[in-house]
């Protein structure tokens, strides 16, 4: 067996456990659900299922060639300290999120992950992206899909 199938057959096996030993277990299925609704486990399941498909296809697939990666030229210190900051920025989002609310936190992690790319030369699009991208993907989330999101604790003491 190659390294590519073995690689594809183990990703398989992954979404079939979470597709046939977790879901059923950890998505509760009530007792009714109406006739145009679909059950609670439907997404996670077809997610999985999808996963299953698409990692046998690849296992049987020949392997691309591909040119090796060259890097950016960055020394290895620069890119263990972005490496250390990115995660740093992650567990800030964690702590900041039941703060400040799921917007603000989501919009300064947006501007952190665009700078630590090293762009400096767009401002304005990057600040578009982080603040108006943002708002506008939490207004389809929340309009279109009935997402609701954490405030945070300081938006509701100014009962915004």
């Amino acid at each position: 067996m190659t390294k590519s199938v073995f690689r594809g057959l183990l990703i398989a096996a992954f979404f079939a456990v979470v597709a046939f030993a977790l879901v059923p277990v950890y998505v509760p299925r009530p007792a009714f659900i109406p006739g145009f609704a679909p059950p609670p486990d439907m997404w996670p399941r077809l997610t999985a299922i999808t996963g299953i498909g698409l990692s046998v296809i690849a296992a049987f697939l020949p392997p691309a060639v591909e040119p090796p990666i060259e890097g950016d030229g960055s020394p290895m210190a620069r890119k263990i300290v972005r490496a250390v900051v990115l995660f740093a920025a992650f567990f800030l989002y964690l702590t900041l999120v039941p703060w400040i609310g799921f917007l603000a936190s989501t919009i300064l992690l947006t501007l952190a992950a665009i700078a630590l790319t090293g762009e400096r030369t767009r401002v304005l699009w990057a600040l578009g992206i982080g603040v108006i991208g943002t708002i506008l993907v939490m207004m389809f989330f929340q309009s279109a899909l009935g997402t609701q999101f954490p405030a945070g604790q300081l938006v509701k003491l100014l009962g915004l």
